[in-house]
């Protein structure tokens, strides 16, 4: 599956999705892009998934007809999402086409 991290998604986690493809917005220079445009974008360039941070994504976006799908992280720090990458990997093979699922991480 083809993968686009948003800004804030923490790097390593890539080593956790060695079946995936997987490259950041500032990789392919999109740093700079809204979440509409980077929705568009990383459909357009055949992105199946985009990891973000953003919890607000669903409520500034409409997301009822897009393709990719989205796991958003409750939290941007590593060393919490480190500790449950076998939960992220899981729920980010599980997602269905066009699926928006909120990942939290307990203590």
């Amino acid at each position: 599956m083809q993968v686009i991290f948003d800004q804030g998604t923490p790097i390593p986690l890539r080593n956790a999705l060695p079946l995936h493809v997987v490259e950041t917005a500032y990789e392919r220079g999109w740093q700079c892009l809204t979440n509409g445009e980077l929705l568009e974008a990383a459909e357009a360039a055949g992105f199946e998934l985009l990891v973000t941070t953003d919890q607000s994504l669903r409520y500034q976006q409409n997301l009822t007809k897009r393709r990719i799908r989205i796991p958003v992280l409750k939290t941007a720090s590593w060393p919490k999402i480190e500790k449950h990458t076998e939960m992220v990997v899981r729920i980010i093979d599980d997602l269905a086409v066009g699926e928006y699922r909120e990942i939290s991480f307990p203590s």
